[in-house]
């Protein structure tokens, strides 16, 4: 089964991760590092409300990482890892300029 997590940033490039050789990292521990990834970009809740989704974090997170992380194989490599892990799906797909999350 095809495992991946691919990113679309803003101006179209689209960056992918290919999941199936890399370890699988535990819920708990994806959750984790997303959480601490989110205030360390300082990023902003999407709402209004302040409430923060899953999916919203994953936006949050990658509008703030931009390419200048996406570059960085290793933080990629944990952002996809993490993706998967916390939503619990094989492929995971975000377009930063339609703000969305698929599977």
């Amino acid at each position: 089964m095809r495992s991946e997590v691919s990113v679309r940033l803003a101006g179209g490039q689209e960056l992918r991760f290919d999941l199936e050789d890399a370890a699988p990292m535990p819920q708990e521990q994806a959750r984790h590092w997303l959480d601490t990834q989110f205030v360390q970009l300082e990023c902003e809740p999407l709402r209004a409300t302040g409430k923060v989704l899953l999916a919203d974090k994953l936006i949050a997170i990658a509008r703030a990482a931009g390419p200048e992380l996406f570059g960085d194989p290793q933080w990629f490599a944990s952002f996809a890892r993490a993706a998967a892990a916390a939503l619990v799906k094989p492929v995971v797909r975000l377009d930063l300029d339609q703000l969305t999350v698929s599977y």
